[in-house]
């Protein structure tokens, strides 16, 4: 029970990282469903400096780690920023284009870069056997990760900073009425593009946690599995909201977390259910739970259109 209560505290530590990100961007009134990419570009920071610097103290190496994964993932969501924010393009389908995007470029990326360094090496991998040790700390039988600590500091930041300062409440009028906020003073695009970088920065943390959940390499054209999307679900769930978005983490992490364990469960694996079921388990039960809660959802009202100054 011990593994499983670890395998779900660290998926949920990535789908709460990520769903996070979507909700400030949402709460400016960027629909971010580029998640997906920015998740990869993250990962692929992270583990470009695991790769390149391997040798430093874990102390280092975490903080590193951390920064590689910030700067890709605020870099990505640029590409959202300028499209949807600048040329008021149609937000979902720049969020698509930047989830196939991502995939390949990091395996372009990967390949070039490891055939550069050996002629034979034509893969889309990166290791990071020894550099991922400086994330992980044992107390018995549970194994620490400290993505766990960033998630919690992560949910911490984002309640403190959407409900108790200026500029998260200048943020969620953005998305709400952009028209009145500009009114009174208030930048929407600056807000705007505000919500997008800050969605790359939780965007870049959850990708780079999520390769590192139980793998000690990464085969970028894999991406991530869907994490990107059902993060989304986790975070219109959670009704935009924090706390809710946590809990709803927590619970689509132990159904994640069942396709990891499930055989070491012992009255799960008497069951002789196929590991596909429990790896297909969180997405039926996102769409069980959207199909059944979606009618009383309340998104921010302004979220996915193109702000016009001039438009009142």
């Amino acid at each position: 029970m011990l593994l499983l209560l670890q395998y779900t505290l660290v998926f949920a530590s990535v789908l709460l990282l990520v769903a996070l990100g979507g909700c400030f961007s949402e709460h400016s009134g960027v629909i971010n469903l580029g998640l997906e990419g920015i998740m990869v570009l993250g990962s692929l920071g992270g583990a470009l400096v695991m790769r390149i610097l391997p040798t430093l103290p874990p102390v280092l190496m975490v903080f590193a780690v951390l920064l590689g994964a910030i700067i890709f993932g605020m870099a990505y969501s640029c590409l959202l920023g300028v499209a949807s924010i600048n040329f008021k393009a149609d937000q979902t389908i720049v969020g698509t284009a930047m989830n196939m995007l991502a995939t390949a470029a990091a395996t372009v990326f990967v390949k070039a870069m490891n055939t550069a360094a050996n002629p034979n090496d034509v893969s889309s991998s990166i290791q990071y056997i020894e550099p991922k040790k400086a994330f992980l700390l044992r107390f018995g039988g549970f194994e620490f990760n400290w993505f766990m600590l960033v998630a919690v500091v992560g949910l911490i930041v984002a309640y403190v900073v959407l409900y108790k300062t200026k500029f998260g409440l200048r943020l969620m009028a953005c998305g709400e009425h952009p028209q009145a906020a500009d009114s009174v003073g208030i930048n929407v695009y600056k807000m705007r593009w505000a919500g997008v970088l800050i969605s790359g920065i939780y965007g870049g943390l959850g990708g780079i946690c999520y390769i590192m959940v139980s793998a000690s390499e990464w085969k970028f054209e894999d991406g991530v599995a869907g994490f990107g999307f059902l993060a989304l679900a986790v975070m219109i769930f959670g009704q935009w909201k924090p706390t809710r978005i946590a809990l709803t983490a927590l619970l689509f992490g132990l159904f994640r977390a069942l396709a990891s364990v499930y055989s070491g469960i012992g009255f799960l694996a008497a069951l002789n259910i196929p590991s596909t079921v429990y790896n297909m388990l969180p997405y039926i039960v996102s769409l069980l739970v959207l199909a059944l809660t979606s009618k009383n959802s309340r998104a921010p009202k302004a979220e996915g259109i193109p702000y016009d100054k001039g438009q009142r």
